[in-house]
């Protein structure tokens, strides 16, 4: 994996806050030699009182090509941007930017593309299902904008922070009006359960839905990488229920992520 790297290597970083949980170094490194090019993902711990000016330095570095961003940055890297996608736009968060023109930042956010692409190749579908979204941070909002455009009937929205929560309802509502609803931790009647909060990173973390009450038919997603096999993800698989995980979803999503940065 390293026999070309040296000082014409291109770099990527992955920013985040914890990052010791990611596993994009590697994952993404293999993917640029599979296509051919010489680049390196690099993980870096940035602090959020320290974000700005990362991305400040980051800028002047003319070997540095692209950004991945993972917890909790998501929103402050949209702010960075000198332009962004619609999808951006629309959800204030990105988690991956590249160079424009002027060597300034274009930032997109594929987190969701990464998830429903992961529900499906593990046997789901979405047009016409229920959908309920645990957390709305940034990748959560993703998520959910991607459960519906892909055709969900209605997507429910549980967060434990209620205001956070409601914000990405309305901007939802800007594309989706009439198919976005507060939710609750209870998945009855739902064929689609996703969890996008932190819930599931610790052994002590309370369960983001009450699993006792998942029905067989219904998928589960998570979108932690470690544990992989996160209680959720346990429990739901114990109950019947077809599931992806974390890798699934960054496994989905590296393809997207590779195409935005080496975009012609």
């Amino acid at each position: 994996m390293l026999e070309r790297y040296s000082g014409a290597t291109r770099i990527y970083f992955i920013i985040g806050h914890p990052i010791a949980q990611v596993k994009a170094p590697a994952g993404m490194t293999r993917f640029f030699e599979v296509e051919g090019r010489d680049a390196l993902c690099v993980p870096i711990e940035v602090p959020p009182s320290g974000f700005d000016a990362f991305v400040t330095a980051v800028t002047d570095l003319s070997n540095v090509d692209g950004l991945a961003i993972t917890i909790p940055h998501k929103f402050a890297a949209a702010r960075a941007c000198a332009t962004v996608s619609e999808r951006t736009r629309l959800l204030t968060t990105c988690n991956v930017m590249r160079r424009g023109p002027d060597r300034g930042w274009h930032g997109d956010m594929v987190d969701g593309i990464g998830s429903v692409a992961a529900l499906r190749a593990k046997g789901g579908s979405i047009a016409g299902k229920r959908a309920l979204l645990v957390g709305a941070g940034g990748a959560g909002s993703a998520i959910g904008l991607a459960l519906l455009d892909e055709g969900a009937a209605l997507l429910a929205v549980h967060d434990t922070d209620v205001g956070r929560r409601d914000a990405l309802i309305a901007r939802l509502r800007q594309r989706h009006d009439g198919r976005v609803v507060a939710g609750s931790d209870d998945p009855t009647g739902f064929a689609i359960v996703s969890n996008a909060s932190p819930a599931g990173m610790n052994p002590a973390d309370p369960l983001p839905v009450d699993v006792g009450r998942l029905e067989p038919g219904t998928f589960v997603c998570d979108a932690i990488t470690l544990p992989e096999i996160t209680p959720l993800i346990h429990a739901a698989r114990a109950r019947g229920c077809l599931t992806s995980t974390g890798i699934d979803m960054f496994e989905a999503e590296r393809r997207s992520m590779f195409d935005f940065w080496f975009a012609t």
